[in-house]
């Protein structure tokens, strides 16, 4: 990529990705930490012990992991991929607006969706099949026509997806979810093989391992449908492009207050069983995570809060790059063709790697995009939507009709 070649030559009136000066750092940042929620979780409840062990219902032994997963569970876990769905939808969003003259808009973004999609499947089958690009992917292709929509219209399926998964919790579809006993039986599986294995038996059962995962994509599908949606209609409100930081702190204390409010109690116990006790938490998660996302937004658009969040834009804006690194180096360090570490380490001592881990991606993202304008993966993602290679080195903002695609995965 240093290599002094010229750069190739692009149309000046093709749509292209955005540059650098054009970004809104405020939604980077957001991303930037979002990612930190998502490794956390992806690395202490499903790469260090099986995806499935939660369902048994085993506790942590020493006090400090119970404590760890417990704030975990409560505070990140389905709000950090919460946030990431809104964004998306924000990115959607951005894309098809900035697309808005260019007669390929819907081949472009179906393209994209598919390169999406083709990675996802990629990632999902031989690196680890904890993968949520495809269902990114398949989602968006879903929401993809109702941008063409109103606003109004945006807000209404946004609701109506969200209450679909609301009263999935309520009266879970019979049959949906594997029995306990396949359960253990696959907990057992994964045990001995991915601590174990070879690359070849791990790809075998992984691949395996598939058929059972699915129901859990298809339980909060509706879920991602509807954050797509209410993350277009925030885009399509102004409140990211021109904030205004008394109604999002608002909308922070609301989310974060209400949410908790449904979180905890049902988390000690005061909230009955039945279907209060089921809805309580799947909304309050919802309610966290709109909670959170203004409440950073806003602190990002104060000075103070742009020197102490700015570090993490360049993660941000390389979420897809780092969301696949770490894919890579938790398979490395927990599997059996590497250090064979899962099922070994208990939740702090998984913790504290995966903040270094997250550390060392923060180190190489500023280091990276002080010298490209994309990260790598985002670079192939946007060559091949565009059908062109676009320019990786120089820091000079691209000029002429810019189509702006989103700010990440």
């Amino acid at each position: 990529m240093t290599s002094g070649r010229p750069a190739p030559q692009i149309d000046q009136d093709m749509p292209r990705p955005t540059s650098r000066s054009e970004r809104i750092d405020a939604i980077d940042m957001l991303r930037g930490i979002a990612l930190f929620g998502v490794l956390a979780i992806n690395l202490v409840f499903e790469f260090r012990v099986s995806i499935f062990e939660e369902f048994l219902a085993r506790q942590p032994v020493s006090t400090i992991d119970r404590a760890v997963a417990a704030f975990l569970m409560f505070a990140i876990d389905m709000k950090a991929f919460a946030v990431f769905s809104l964004l998306f939808g924000v990115g959607l969003a951005i894309q098809f607006g900035r697309l808005a003259e260019s007669g390929r808009r819907l081949q472009l973004l179906v393209r994209r969706l598919v390169v999406l999609l083709a990675i996802g499947l990629l990632h999902l089958c031989l690196i680890w099949n904890g993968d949520i690009l495809t269902e990114y992917a398949l989602a968006g292709l879903i929401v993809l026509p109702f941008l063409s929509g109103p606003r109004w219209l945006l807000a209404l399926s946004a609701l109506a997806s969200l209450a679909l998964y609301l009263a999935m919790q309520v009266f879970p579809p019979a049959g949906l979810f594997p029995s306990l006993a396949s359960i253990r039986h696959d907990v057992a599986e994964a045990n001995h093989i991915y601590a174990t294995g070879g690359f070849t038996e791990v790809l075998a059962f992984r691949l395996r391992e598939i058929a059972l995962i699915l129901p859990l994509h298809v339980y909060v599908f509706p879920r991602t449908i509807g954050l797509f949606l209410l993350g277009a209609f925030t885009w399509r409100t102004g409140i990211l492009q021109n904030p205004r930081l008394r109604p999002l702190f608002w909308i922070a204390a609301a989310g974060i207050g209400l949410g908790a409010a449904l979180i905890l109690p049902n988390a000690g116990g005061l909230i009955a069983d039945g279907r209060m006790g089921a809805l309580a938490s799947p909304l309050g998660t919802i309610l966290l995570a709109l909670g959170y996302a203004a409440a950073i937004i806003a602190i990002a658009n104060l000075e103070i809060g742009r020197a102490l969040l700015g570090w993490a834009a360049p993660l941000g804006r390389m979420a897809f790059t780092n969301y696949l690194a770490q894919s890579l180096i938790f398979g490395w360090i927990f599997y059996g063709y590497g250090l064979g570490m899962f099922g070994r380490l208990g939740v702090a001592e998984a913790l504290a790697i995966g903040v270094a881990v997250y550390v060392g991606l923060a180190m190489f993202s500023i280091w990276w995009l002080r010298r490209y304008r994309y990260g790598p993966v985002e670079w192939l993602w946007r060559t091949l939507m565009y059908g062109v290679a676009q320019p990786m080195s120089g820091l000079t903002p691209c000029r002429g009709n810019m189509a702006r695609p989103d700010h990440a995965p």
